[in-house]
């Protein structure tokens, strides 16, 4: 058994943060750093500045004039780089190494006396890494406000019909009141006033289960909220760890220094030494719920107004050179979408001891906003094994609100869509190889016709074997040279505006179509009959969008179809070879569609302008022009969610 020393890679280590000071200096010297000395309201400016800078690769901002005495750090996990520096690495498969390692030798069983004893250095090195407790105070209690306020924070009010200001990066500690396990979950929260926030925790979370215990005790619940400090702690939060497992348990590890918790001032919860700040506080579980919402989530829609838990402060308080951080979500690709890569290297291994053998590889693509869309190869080596994975998979933690899932073979680069596409498109029968089910659902999802409950398919997209051949005309393999039926682009259906065969030029027999469902309630099965008059003889695949989303703009498409359909309700198969999936906008489905349906997020034209006037004096180089200005041609009447008058 190797020594515990040598779990770690061999590039040079570097020092665990002590604070988010620590690391801008590092963001500065490698150059992954803008300092913003202008100042930029929080209200609405700093997120419309940050959209323009995350989704052209741009580097970490400081905005060191924020109308507070606190700098505001964002976009802080917006690169490769970045995230590997976080987390305390020169690059993510550094990280990857040590995880595979430790998980490896966990798994490897000792099965004697010698075994036994050569594990035993690991376990008390492991044990050098878990957090410790300390009765004395943390340098994230070096000021106290005496007069607890959140006023006095830069609390960003992200998107025009955001509910207000919204905390968007903080750590929120709860206990369990009759096991003592904690938890540190990442929910948003909105300021209700200068004392008070809403408590974003869904109902699958922990924190809302700590709060269902709490509730039996008839206790008020403590709750305390870290910002800033090592930025691993970040991830760690966000991590998809069992119940059980701690999160400062990973922290601990990947910067190879046991945390330091200290007890909070006001109540019994234990909150890293080197955080930044601290907010201190309570949820009442006999208080009513507050209408929380709406807000400009990462699926890229308003998650509109619900009711949450009100979290009370107690006290506040900080380092001596704290820094406020902050993110911004919102149509993809943002800075979240560096967190769930790291998720997808550094939980490989675990997914493949612990869950599934044969994974090799999994992927989470940015339009699929982490839940919508995961695509995974495996080695496979008999039939039927795809559809086994599927069946794992679909019930495995997080991986339950998959909505789409996608199996692949071991030769496809599944990072490579086009490859994935062409790979589903060979390798599938729609009748056969297509699992359809219902299941949880994210909270945020708003396609389902019930909340946090719906739809989902799983594609077996596998090499078949000869036990899995297609019998019949059920779907034969896709021919090597792919081309558009003649004529298909020559519709004549009034719904139907635009229509992109391109990808036929590619061999991917994958149709795009912009229609307007308003102008004909039945235009999805119109336009089925339509496709299914031409001859295919491979599986050839239709997507329906709104007749406002730009249909050459194939990360739109991606985004939209995969948040805009049920995978159940809205599949359209036409004689077994043509699947025809219907993502509009279901407030014009036939019967009426029982939910609000979001908008989606964009910035107003105020921000924008003010934002262009000030561009010249940020320091930022050549002028970028807002997101927005795209995205607001997919915007219909309604602030939050649609109108019904449309």
């Amino acid at each position: 058994m190797p020594r515990f020393k040598y779990l770690y890679h061999t590039n040079k280590r570097k020092m665990p943060y002590s604070g988010l000071k620590d690391f801008i200096e590092k963001l500065e010297k490698t150059g992954e750093l803008q300092r913003i000395r202008t100042f930029v309201d929080p209200i609405l400016e700093i997120a419309e500045l940050t959209d323009r800078i995350t989704k052209n690769n741009g580097k970490a901002l400081l905005f060191e004039n924020t109308g507070t005495e606190f700098p505001l750090l964002i976009n802080a996990y917006g690169s490769d780089k970045r995230m590997a520096l976080a987390l305390g690495y020169d690059d993510i498969a550094s990280a990857t190494d040590d995880i595979e390692k430790l998980f490896s030798l966990l798994s490897k069983p000792a099965g004697n006396l010698i075994g036994k004893l050569q594990s035993l250095p690991l376990f008390l090195k492991m044990g050098n890494l878990f957090p410790s407790r300390s009765e004395s105070r943390g340098d994230c209690q070096k000021v106290v406000i005496p007069e607890p306020d959140l006023s006095v924070l830069p609390i960003l009010k992200c998107w025009p019909h955001d509910g207000g200001r919204f905390i968007t990066l903080p750590m929120v500690h709860t206990k369990h009141p009759e096991t003592g396990s904690t938890n540190t979950g990442m929910y948003r929260m909105q300021v209700i006033d200068r004392r008070s926030t809403g408590m974003h925790w869904q109902r699958h979370k922990t924190g809302a289960s700590h709060f269902e215990a709490w509730k039996l005790t008839g206790r008020k619940m403590p709750v305390s909220v870290t910002l800033g400090g090592d930025p691993v702690y970040a991830y760690c939060a966000t991590a998809p760890l069992p119940e059980n497992i701690s999160e400062y348990i990973l922290a601990g590890f990947l910067r190879k220094k046991k945390v330091r918790l200290v007890k909070c001032l006001t109540n019994e919860i234990y909150v890293p030494a080197d955080a930044d700040i601290v907010i201190e506080g309570y949820v009442d579980p006999a208080e009513p719920f507050f209408m929380e919402g709406p807000f400009g989530d990462h699926t890229g829609f308003y998650s509109l107004a619900d009711l949450y838990p009100v979290f009370h402060v107690t006290c506040i308080t900080h380092s001596l050179n704290a820094v406020y951080p902050a993110t911004v979500v919102g149509i993809p690709p943002m800075e979240d979408a560096w967190l769930a890569k790291a998720t997808e290297k550094l939980f490989l291994t675990p997914i493949r001891l612990a869950i599934q053998p044969e994974v090799t590889d999994f992927h989470l693509p940015e339009a699929g906003v982490a839940h919508n869309l995961a695509i995974v190869k495996i080695g496979k080596t008999y039939p039927g094994q795809g559809k086994k994975v599927i069946n794992s998979m679909l019930g495995a933690g997080q991986m339950m609100f998959t909505k789409y899932l996608v199996v692949v073979s071991h030769d496809t680069d599944i990072r490579d869509y086009r490859a994935v596409a062409r790979t589903i498109m060979l390798n599938t029968s729609p009748v056969r190889d297509i699992l359809y089910q219902y299941g949880p659902l994210d909270v945020l999802d708003h396609s389902s016709d019930t909340f946090s409950y719906g739809g989902k398919a799983a594609i077996d997209a596998t090499l078949k074997m000869p036990e899995e051949a297609y019998p019949g005309k059920e779907g034969p393999p896709m021919e090597a040279h792919v081309t558009e039926p003649a004529g298909l682009s020559d519709h004549k259906l009034p719904c139907v505006k635009t229509i992109n065969t391109d990808l036929f030029k590619e061999g991917i027999p994958l149709i795009v179509i912009g229609a307007n469902p308003s102008e004909d309630p039945g235009y999805a099965g119109m336009i089925t009959e339509y496709l299914g008059g031409f001859d295919y003889k491979h599986f050839t695949l239709a997507v329906i969008v709104d007749h406002t989303v730009q249909v050459d703009d194939l990360l739109m498409v991606a985004w939209q179809a995969l948040g805009n359909s049920d995978p159940v309700r809205d599949k359209w198969i036409h004689s077994g070879n043509l699947l025809v999936i219907d993502a509009t906008i279901k407030y014009y489905r036939k019967g009426g569609f029982p939910r609000k349906w979001p908008n989606v997020v964009c910035s107003d034209y105020p921000s924008i302008e003010s934002i262009d006037r000030k561009w010249d004096s940020l320091g930022l180089g050549g002028f970028i022009p807002s997101p927005s200005l795209k995205a607001m041609k997919l915007l219909r009447n309604g602030q939050d969610y649609i109108d019904e008058t449309i």
